[in-house]
């Protein structure tokens, strides 16, 4: 006769949970090589174009004195004839405002304005953007962010893609830098919803329904701008640039994602503390629209990240028992695997040290972590770029896993 004990009953649970995360893993590493191997990258593609409307180019900043001189340097050192930078500090504390402001005196092709106090239900880069918008009157408006570096192609290359393809709304993925060792360890799982959920193959085929922009870059078309709502009308999302993209998807316009980590680069965290605050700034408005949502995501990224982990350290301890082997191979394949596509992450995507696939379970616990903390202190709101966003006005729908 056999016993059946509740341990026995209990490893099987285990069994069947890391069974579904190896599985999934298998789907996303698989997703991660398609990914990088069939997206289009943006010099792909023949033919020229003699053209060059007027682009303004729109860099809100908020206390980015460490950045902002860099990414002004290259945006002016674009090898393009026919544009505008306009330059919109967003209440600074630093010494931001009068680095742009040297800028516009030096160069008659910068404007320097000041975005004045944001109203209430406004996230602050959002305002920015949408009073650069009002100062603009060009054809293309791009949006870059202030700490990204761009090549000096890198503008007539996606200008060019634009009308070769009869494009409204062009969107580049940057490589991201990791100038901290957290961000490191972190950046390469966090890029596999990047190149899972809003990889180009989604966003560039008709049957997905996935809109998305990168906020470090993406270009529109003026009339269509407009036609979504401008920033206005997404005003209070935390994810603006998620949403704007989604936004264009819906109502029908032609967009396109690119690959172009090889031709400019945008900075996503800066050190531990920026690394949660992002992703808190990810979970709040989702959990003041619906705890049981945010806590469905904490689960889904608990489950994927953490749990192999814990579970290889945990079933080494039951390999005496009838399902400790099944546990012990499943649980260390799946960090195998995680490991493995952290480490083609590493290399394709940010250019850091393969070694820090080894970094992947530091990387693991911190994500589910920034979640747990952002649900925790979510009745004190969101931090970002200094600003604390407390109202459950704002909303994050331009993020989903």
């Amino acid at each position: 006769m056999v016993v059946v004990t509740v341990l026995d009953v209990f490893n099987a649970i285990l069994l069947a949970i890391i069974s579904g995360v190896f599985g999934t893993w298998l789907y996303l590493l698989a997703y991660t090589i398609r990914s990088y191997k069939y997206a289009p990258r943006l010099y792909d593609g023949n033919g020229s174009s003699l053209e060059e409307p007027r682009v303004d180019i729109i860099v809100p900043a908020r206390n980015e004195e460490r950045f902002i001189a860099r990414c002004l340097d290259s945006l002016l050192k674009q090898r393009y004839a026919n544009f505008r930078i306009i330059a919109v500090d967003d209440s600074s504390t630093d010494g931001t405002a009068r680095i742009m402001e040297e800028f516009a005196r030096r160069d008659g092709r910068v404007l320097f304005i000041h975005a004045g106090e944001k109203p209430d239900g406004w996230v602050g880069k959002n305002w920015a953007c949408y009073q650069a918008y009002l100062r603009s009157d060009a054809e293309l408006l791009l949006f870059t962010d202030a700490d990204s570096v761009h090549d000096e192609t890198l503008l007539p290359l996606a200008v060019k893609r634009m009308l070769k393809d009869r494009l409204d709304a062009l969107t580049l993925v940057p490589r991201l830098e990791c100038i901290d060792p957290w961000t490191k360890a972190t950046l390469p799982l966090l890029l596999v919803f990047l190149h899972s959920r809003y990889s180009p193959l989604r966003v560039n085929s008709n049957k997905h329904d996935t809109g998305y922009f990168f906020g470090s870059y993406y270009i529109i078309r003026r009339e269509v701008y407009e036609a979504v709502g401008t920033h206005k009308g997404v005003r209070n999302e935390i994810i603006e640039d998620g949403a704007l993209g989604a936004r264009v998807k819906k109502q029908g316009f032609r967009m396109r994602m690119f690959l172009a980590d090889d031709l400019f680069s945008a900075v996503w965290a800066r050190d531990l503390n920026t690394l949660i605050n992002g992703l808190s700034r990810l979970i709040v408005p989702i959990y003041h629209a619906s705890k049981a949502k945010a806590f469905s995501i904490f689960l889904i990224t608990f489950f994927l990240f953490l749990y192999p982990f814990l579970l290889a350290s945990y079933s080494l301890q039951q390999l005496s028992l009838d399902l400790g082997t099944g546990l012990a191979v499943t649980s260390i394949a799946t960090c195998i695997i995680i490991a493995v596509t952290s480490l083609i992450h590493s290399i394709k995507g940010l250019g850091i040290s393969p070694l820090y696939a080894f970094a992947s379970p530091l990387g693991s616990l911190l994500i589910p972590l920034g979640f747990l903390m952002g649900m925790r202190k979510s009745r004190y709101g969101v931090v970002w770029r200094g600003r604390r966003y407390t109202h459950n006005i704002y909303r994050a729908d331009g993020f989903k896993i």
